[in-house]
């Protein structure tokens, strides 16, 4: 018994003549062409592809050989066609699935990697080595030029308020500045500036403590990083360590923190505040008047537009106040005297310890 064969048209994508041969079964897994001009090479049948670019489901391409071609005339003999590969659907995996379903994979696999490019910053602040984020700190700290606070009286005022905030962490570097604008913020490698401004727009050393806390909370949670990677990127890092950072200081001035970070921050500082025993009300107060100064003032806007605040933020404040705490002040009449004139006289340039 003859070995099974059909009539086919070739293609050997080496000229553009098309032939005309017979395609002949050679062994269980195997092919050859006959016909004027055609290599009787052996192919194998796994080696075919389907080509479905003119719409003939009965021509195949051949792997690893580009322009190859054959096509099958019909019918196709039984013995053939059982060796042939399956026609290839147009629309791959998603017909094999169905549409809808095919939809909602890709959903779910879009949301996934939203959801790991919003995570991005978050794990990669992580990952930075302290040391890197002091120096892009230390290089930020130029942006202030000489506006560093120095009086004697002020600076010592503010060194006993953060050891009653913060007693366990020798570490802590906090600063005020000569700018007025209603803020405080964080720079990497945990440095905390404090404006003028603040001070000035604060009734009490408790509201301050409340803010300084939460800064400390920014700090602990390394939120500075992750904020500054999600606005600018790795350029911070690349651009930072060359002293390109003027934009980046400014950037770090005008970006809020995530609601996460935000609420992290806050209930660290309603901890710091309980176990120093000063009261959170005033800082719930202080957040309050900011909350509503949204509309209004531009010195009271400068701090909300790096620390998002609402109702509901001022209100977890107050809420957790406990009654016969004894609570008391954060700092004597005189030592917040002294921290509201921190600035008055002459300013230097601020000096970090590390």
């Amino acid at each position: 018994m003859s070995d099974p064969s059909a009539e086919v048209w070739h293609y050997d994508g080496r000229s553009a003549l098309r032939r005309s041969a017979r395609l002949t079964v050679d062994g269980d897994d195997g092919f050859r062409l006959v016909g004027d001009g055609v290599s009787d090479e052996r192919h194998a049948f796994a080696a075919l592809t389907p080509a479905d670019a003119d719409g003939d489901r009965r021509s195949f391409g051949l792997r690893g050989r580009p322009g190859w071609r054959i096509g099958l005339a019909a019918p196709v003999p039984p013995e053939i066609a059982a060796r042939l590969p399956g026609a290839q659907r147009y629309g791959g995996w998603i017909d094999r699935l169905g549409l809808w379903r095919a939809a909602a994979i890709s959903a779910m696999l879009a949301a996934v990697a939203v959801a790991i490019v919003l995570q991005t910053p978050a794990l990669l602040a992580r990952l930075i080595p302290t040391s890197v984020e002091q120096r892009l700190g230390e290089v930020m700290v130029g942006d202030f030029g000489r506006t560093g606070c120095a009086a004697p009286a002020g600076t010592a005022a503010l060194a006993r308020l953060a050891q009653r905030i913060d007693p366990d962490d020798p570490t802590r570097d906090i600063h005020v500045v000569k700018l007025p604008m209603v803020n405080a913020v964080t720079l990497p490698g945990g440095r905390i500036v404090v404006f003028d401004g603040l001070l000035q727009a604060a009734r009490s050393p408790d509201e301050v403590a409340g803010v300084i806390g939460h800064e400390i909370g920014h700090v602990r949670g390394r939120d500075v990083m992750e904020s500054l990677l999600r606005q600018l990127g790795l350029s911070v890092l690349l651009g930072g360590m060359e002293g390109h950072v003027g934009g980046y200081t400014n950037a770090l001035l005008a970006t809020a923190y995530s609601r996460g970070a935000e609420a992290r921050a806050d209930g660290y500082a309603i901890r710091l505040l309980d176990e120093a025993h000063v009261s959170p009300r005033p800082t719930a107060a202080f957040f309050a008047r900011l909350a509503k100064a949204q509309a209004g003032t531009e010195r009271m806007f400068a701090y909300l537009a790096s620390h998002p605040l609402s109702d509901a933020r001022a209100a977890r404040f107050r809420t957790s106040a406990k009654a016969d705490a004894g609570y008391t002040p954060a700092l004597d009449p005189a030592d917040w005297q002294a921290l509201r004139g921190i600035c008055r006289g002459e300013t230097n340039r601020i000096e970090w310890r590390f």
